[in-house]
């Protein structure tokens, strides 16, 4: 077990920035610390934070005079969740479309997402920059319950991927290689934060594909212009295919075939990161399934009236329980589950996302809980599923502000009840999310035992 100890010192030579600042200062203490790095918990623990930003972090801590002390004992204090593949302004309710992509929605999954612990929200495509940009910068001031950054529009296919009720003005659907450098251009201008390509035909359902023309110009304008490519993909041979074109990001899991020994080196040799999304076939049966998490207080109060509604009818569940989209969806989770196992343990960079907030079904804040949860169902430990959730989600987007719980850094926290490293499921028992100096409770009231 790692002890930090810290001297009144340097304590203030390394929290000076934030001492000058006028709001209050406040300590956490008694806290069972999971840092984000993967290192085992730091038991009875004290976390000082100010402003926003974390002060000082570990055993013995000097409490500076007149801070609000927090006894957090039983509790554990962990990176806010980093999402990096999300999207916003989607739907409403149940029912998708272009007309609900407007502030005070987006504003709302934020509050949700926060609610939940996601602290910071990536937006991977189809956002409307009129509202979009605005917004990002917004957040990125503290000014939103939630960080986000994002693609602007993004890049499709005319007759293809993806198949979604936008707008003209939330995606690009170049015909040529040369429109392709053109939207790259615009995108870049508007200031994305990353490329976006979709190139699935959507199990056969769609009458093309991305070409390899277009894919190339992309890849190739987005590189001159110093962003990075992320790739939407299913199958194993599309994977190979945007791989080879140099992507940066496979922003879904292969579900098709396993993951050959010469892709996880190529993944590895380019640095490639790789997205699983897992949760975005669960989500297709779990619900019609009526899986026990569907049930819990956890995951209701995360649901919209109409979806609550429509999820627990018997003829939709039974629409959807059965059928080739749901077989579909559960053999594609099966075998990305695997295939997360196979990257990870061959050294592959994995980011974190799930894909919520594209469809109702896959719920703000809740499918990130899912996340962590069939991460360790693959096969890694619960230590290592909160890392890819925080240090590593925040290395994705290059962001070193974030991600891990030490001095200097911004004091995005989760804080539950239970031990996390032990059991995943004690991330859903929330007590509060810190963000911009200020707290927010969980969706879900805790009793004095830290039961939902």
């Amino acid at each position: 077990m790692r002890r930090f100890y810290l001297t009144t010192a340097a304590l203030l030579l390394s929290a000076s920035p934030a001492l000058a600042d006028s709001s209050p200062v406040t300590a956490l203490t008694h806290v069972r610390i999971i840092d984000g790095t993967e290192a085992p918990p730091t038991e009875d623990a004290t976390l000082v934070m100010q402003g926003g930003r974390i002060l000082a972090v570990g055993k013995n801590i000097n409490i500076p005079k007149h801070a609000r002390i927090l006894d957090r004992s039983g509790d554990t204090v962990l990176p806010g969740i980093i999402s990096d593949h999300s999207h916003v302004g989607q739907y409403e309710g149940v029912t998708t479309g272009s007309q609900f992509y407007i502030r005070p929605i987006i504003i709302s999954e934020l509050e949700q997402y926060r609610r939940y612990g996601v602290t910071t929200v990536t937006a991977l495509g189809n956002n409307a920059p009129d509202v979009f940009d605005p917004l990002r910068r917004d957040a990125h001031a503290g000014k939103t319950p939630a960080d986000l950054f994002g693609v602007d529009q993004g890049i499709g296919v005319p007759k293809g991927a993806p198949p979604v009720n936008v707008a003209a003005d939330q995606l690009f659907r170049p015909r040529t290689a040369e429109e392709a450098r053109r939207n790259v251009d615009t995108m870049a201008d508007e200031g994305t934060d990353l490329i976006k390509i979709w190139v699935d035909d959507f199990d056969g359902t769609l009458p093309v594909k991305m070409s390899p023309e277009v894919i190339s110009a992309v890849v190739d304008e987005s590189h001159k212009r110093n962003l990075r490519v992320a790739a939407h993909i299913h199958d194993l041979d599309d994977a190979e295919h945007v791989v080879a074109a140099g992507v940066d990001i496979l922003a879904h899991g292969i579900r098709d075939k396993p993951v050959p020994p010469a892709l996880i080196e190529k993944l590895k040799s380019g640095n490639i990161w790789y997205i699983a999304t897992l949760q975005l076939d669960e989500a297709s049966t779990a619900w019609a399934d009526q899986s026990p998490w569907t049930k819990t207080p956890f995951t209701l109060a995360g649901l919209s009236i109409p979806l609550l509604q429509q999820v627990s009818d018997p003829v939709w569940q039974q629409k959807h329980t059965t059928g080739k989209q749901a077989d579909f969806a559960r053999t594609s989770l099966a075998m990305n589950l695997q295939n997360l196992k196979t990257l990870y343990d061959a050294g592959v960079k994995v980011g974190f996302g799930t894909d919520s907030g594209a469809m109702p079904l896959r719920v703000p804040g809740v499918a990130e809980h899912r996340e962590l949860a069939l991460t360790v169902q693959a096969g890694l430990t619960p230590l290592i599923a909160i890392h890819i959730a925080t240090q590593n989600a925040a290395d994705l987007l290059h962001l070193s502000d974030r991600g891990v719980i030490a001095a200097g850094k911004r004091a995005d926290l989760l804080v539950v009840s239970g031990n996390p490293a032990i059991t995943i499921g004690d991330t859903d028992r929330i007590v509060e999310t810190w963000e911009n100096g200020t707290a927010v409770a969980g969706p879900v009231p805790l009793n004095s035992e830290g039961k939902n």
